[in-house]
């Protein structure tokens, strides 16, 4: 009986330490060669900036720019690097305060002005980080096909 129950306990432990390693990996590294590999394969003009975070400007736009706390309406569609989507607004896209949404977006979306579109690369860290998140498991790139319609 003593034994079952330290065998018990040895296999709790075991497996709390195996859950720890799985929300404990880094995926930067990963994410930079899937995103780095993702440009190459569809020739893509992206750009780097200093947080990780990858964009492509197809339209800059020409009214107002966003700042990290501008409230604006968006319209995106969410995939991830094999194409698959997850997300999409409509056409008509959706309000919302930069400063309430991941942090590739708040740092992504101000490189557009009014009627700018491109694509945010966005990498785990500047997302949903390392746990599944909904339809978006750990560990993801997220790429957004992105319209900014408005800065409210």
């Amino acid at each position: 009986m003593k034994y079952t129950f330290f065998a018990l306990v040895f296999a709790l432990f075991i497996s709390c330490d195996d859950d720890k390693k799985a929300e404990d990996i880094d995926y930067v590294a990963k994410n930079e060669l899937e995103i780095t590999e993702y440009i190459k394969d569809n020739s893509l003009n992206a750009q780097k900036g200093e947080n990780g975070l990858y964009y492509v400007i197809d339209e800059p736009g020409e009214g107002k720019q966003p700042t990290a706390s501008s409230q604006v309406t968006v319209a995106y569609k969410g995939t991830f690097i094999n194409g698959k989507k997850f997300d999409e607004s409509g056409a008509e896209g959706i309000t919302f305060g930069l400063n309430q949404v991941i942090s590739g977006w708040t740092m992504g979306i101000p490189y557009f002005k009014e009627g700018g579109s491109g694509m945010l690369l966005v990498p785990a860290h500047l997302g949903y980080g390392n746990r599944d998140y909904g339809p978006i498991p750990g560990g993801s790139v997220l790429i957004f096909d992105v319209k900014l319609i408005a800065v409210n």
